[in-house]
């Protein structure tokens, strides 16, 4: 009795086994679509044109590069895999976002810190200019001898009668 819950137990794993593998074989072969393709190939550029990402790029070179990309899918590379082959290939130019090491990385330092000291400067000199304007405006003595206010407080007396 105990043989025979072990033979169908082994069965049992056998068969998980084997569905496991057909679901990997399948998704192997598996052709990648136009839109995965274009989804690594965007984040590409062209190693011949010059600024034209490799999903827009016309020239035949392009098509190829794009059936390389379709290749490497469908045997299961990673999109990481993938843009390291091409980086080994061509160098650092073909990737869209450059890699953050060497001097590559002033481009992502670069910007927002230019941003913050343009921000900074830009306050201290509206800041400078309330300033001057605050300083420049002359301060108004009123005087009880003048004919004006005299008049005004008048007027208003007799509008709270």
């Amino acid at each position: 009795m105990m043989k025979k819950s072990t033979f169908t137990l082994s069965i049992a794993i056998s068969l998980l086994f084997l569905l496991l593998l057909s679901g990997v074989a399948a998704a192997q072969d598996h052709e990648p679509t136009d839109d995965e393709v274009n989804a690594i190939a965007k984040q590409l550029y062209c190693p011949v044109c010059e600024n034209i990402p490799l999903d827009v790029c016309p020239t035949q070179a392009c098509v190829q590069w794009r059936e390389i990309i379709r290749q490497k899918l469908a045997e299961g590379w990673t999109e990481d895999q993938i843009k390291q082959y091409f980086v080994d290939q061509y160098g650092d130019r073909v990737l869209a976002t450059p890699p953050a090491r060497g001097l590559n990385w002033l481009v992502y330092i670069l910007p927002p810190a230019v941003f913050v000291v343009g921000a900074y400067l830009l306050f201290r000199v509206v800041r400078g200019w309330r300033q001057q304007a605050v300083m420049e405006t002359p301060i108004a003595s009123i005087s009880p001898d003048d004919p004006y206010i005299a008049r005004l407080e008048e007027e208003l007396q007799k509008r709270d009668r």
